[in-house]
């Protein structure tokens, strides 16, 4: 009866460890690796909007609201529930943790989640992050993509057409994974800078 009982929970376990190496195997490696990308998960709330807020009412800086749309690999068809995680520097050009921030805290206290809704669209509110200090980098905004078929993968930066760091040789450095990442930002009548940006799923993204 032992033995009979110790085959048993051993089939059991052979399936069920087949069953987990079928379910990873549906999950396509894309975007040639990406380190840190791990801390994307980091915190991430269970519920996960199509937008959302980066930066509280009295948080210093340039207030910005960016948004858009996602699409399928073909440019046209919307793509929902595609996870969005986007983060950037202060407006000292830090990656400042907050306070009483434990998960994350490599990418600062301005990060957020969406998931695009029906209609692919995604938006976000925070402030125009700073370059980083004694640097000439440009303002940039970290974005990474999670589909549910694939790996979780880096697409180009969010950059912003009036910066006088973005020169030309930096724009010719630019990929455009998921489509460009240089867009342009105006003011509105209450001082908030709006922009947006269209991505296209793996647009010259490696493997996908």
């Amino acid at each position: 009866m032992e033995k009979l009982l110790g085959f048993y929970f051993l089939s059991v376990l052979l399936v069920a460890q087949a069953c987990a190496q079928n379910k990873d195997s549906k999950i396509r490696k894309v975007g040639g690796g990406c380190d840190g990308c791990e801390a994307m998960f980091e915190g991430m709330p269970a519920s996960v909007s199509w937008e959302t807020i980066l930066a509280a009412i009295n948080e210093p800086g340039e207030p910005m609201i960016i948004s858009g749309t996602i699409y399928q690999r073909d440019g046209k068809t919307l793509a929902p529930d595609i996870l969005l995680y986007v983060y950037h520097t202060d407006n000292k050009g830090l990656y400042s943790p907050a306070s009483n921030q434990t998960t994350g805290t490599r990418h600062g206290h301005l990060r957020g989640w969406m998931k695009t809704d029906s209609q692919g669209r995604y938006q976000f509110s925070s402030i125009r992050p700073a370059s980083y200090p004694k640097g000439k980098a440009p303002q940039h905004i970290h974005p990474l993509i999670k589909e549910p078929t694939t790996s979780l993968y880096w697409i180009d930066e969010y950059l912003f057409d009036d910066d006088p760091f973005l020169t030309n040789e930096e724009r010719l450095k630019q990929q455009k994974r998921g489509g460009s990442g240089i867009i342009h930002l105006t003011k509105n009548e209450k001082g908030v800078w709006i922009g947006r940006r269209d991505i296209i799923l793996g647009m010259n993204v490696p493997d996908y």
